[in-house]
């Protein structure tokens, strides 16, 4: 998939909101390294480090567009382009002694990496023995706004091009079944949902924000022309899903599921 950063931040304080929270709750205090997985554009990378001043902070993501507007906005963090898969798989520098953070932030990426039940307990391992793992993903494959997305590419001229587009997003199993996962291997691990609801200009506005994240998988296969009408199909579908209220804003539930797991 592409990613543009300046569509992603269309909506920074909406996005940016969630890992304050999640940041916030954090119990870990004395902190040498934090490192921030999936960074994006930075702007989770930045709560990091206001929420933990005196360490050394790293972010990795795997567009290079997103590492572009990362080091851009925070010139003094150390930003490479890498693969989640790829890093938690990989044993060389665990092997080699290599330092390893006390905060693991995974914000917003983990619901595109398949394979739940070995790519935590991978991650947990790179987590030094005072550690915690914080982790929020979007749980809103329920939500008209993603149904629409998936009825929308099954029915128009453009379904054999986005056959597997719904398949790009992982379905996330329960709170007890992330539990259960990750219990034996920390002290302590908290979950909780929450459903934000963002008052926003429209169902045209709706499809702006969904553009720069969950519509990814649905537009990149689409020349211009299809991917147009495909577009117009799915905001008059929102139209009806998501009627106006009085002022003519219209609000977006976007429920989100939050994992904090700490040594």
């Amino acid at each position: 998939m592409t990613w543009s950063p300046k569509q992603y931040l269309a909506f920074e304080d909406e996005r940016t909101r969630p890992v304050r929270d999640l940041v916030g709750a954090i119990g870990v205090g004395d902190v040498s390294l934090s490192l921030d997985i999936g960074c994006g554009p930075g702007n989770s990378t930045e709560v990091l480090a206001a929420r933990f001043p005196g360490a050394r902070i790293q972010g990795f993501d795997n567009s290079p567009e997103m590492i572009v507007a990362a080091r851009e906005r925070l010139p003094d963090v150390e930003f490479k382009l890498a693969d989640v898969e790829d890093w938690a798989f990989a044993d060389a520098d665990i092997d080699a002694g290599a330092p390893r953070p006390e905060i693991i932030l995974a914000n917003a990426v983990l619901q595109w990496v398949p394979g739940h039940e070995t790519l935590l307990p991978a991650i947990a391992r790179r987590l030094g023995p005072r550690g915690a793992l914080a982790i929020q993903m979007p749980d809103n494959l329920d939500q008209p706004s993603h149904v629409w997305m998936r009825e929308t590419a099954a029915d128009g001229p453009w379904r054999e091009s986005l056959r597997e587009a719904a398949a790009a997003r992982t379905t996330l199993p329960g709170a007890d079944w992330y539990y259960a996962l990750l219990r034996p291997l920390f002290a302590k691990v908290e979950i909780w949902r929450t459903t934000y609801y963002h008052p926003l200009a429209g169902a045209g506005a709706i499809v702006e924000w969904v553009k720069g994240t969950g519509l990814r998988p649905f537009l990149d296969p689409l020349g211009p022309d299809d991917r147009a009408a495909y577009l117009q199909a799915y905001r008059q579908r929102l139209e009806a899903a998501y009627p106006a209220l009085a002022d003519g804003v219209v609000l977006l539930p976007f429920p989100r599921l939050f994992i904090l797991a700490e040594r």
